[in-house]
């Protein structure tokens, strides 16, 4: 399955889901396979906590280094939050949302997120589980997915 495929058949699923591709794709060759799919489906629609964890974070580790760098944040926050007229510099703003993010979920001090950091913060608070932006689709979106895909099964097999 490549890229349009997903793309079409998750529409209503993903509304605001900006990195879905990279959360699904678990061996990174930019090809998702129905193994893949399969499982990314099961994380969005029935997920546990830890594998809604696992996704999240994958999704967040923009390099795939293993953290989620300040770097990392400050990118997934700009592009997340509305922008609003003002005489203040928005950049800013942002800057001083990822210290306060650092504050509460970087456990370790160790100036990035780590898997454990993650899940201690959202263990704790699961608000967070999206912290930087939304990456699972809301519970509307969601039954018009189930709708729209489990209606006609074969309509979706590949020729």
């Amino acid at each position: 399955m490549n890229r349009k495929k997903l793309q079409k058949l998750t529409d209503s699923l993903t509304k605001n889901c900006k990195h879905l591709f990279r959360g699904f794709d678990k061996d990174n060759d930019s090809c998702i396979t129905v193994s893949e799919w399969v499982y990314g489906l099961s994380v969005f629609l029935r997920g546990t906590l830890e594998e809604k964890m696992k996704y999240c974070f994958a999704v967040f580790d923009l390099n795939g280094d293993g953290f989620i760098s300040k770097e990392e944040m400050f990118h997934m926050l700009k592009n997340s939050l509305l922008k609003q007229p003002s005489e203040e510099d928005p950049d800013e703003g942002i800057k001083d949302l990822v210290e306060i993010t650092l504050r509460k979920m970087d456990h370790d001090h160790d100036g990035k997120l780590s898997f454990a950091d993650y899940e201690q913060a959202v263990r704790e608070e699961t608000l967070l589980l999206e912290a930087f932006g939304p990456c699972l689709p809301d519970p509307k979106s969601q039954k018009e997915f189930e709708d729209q895909v489990f209606k006609d099964p074969n309509e979706f097999n590949e020729v």
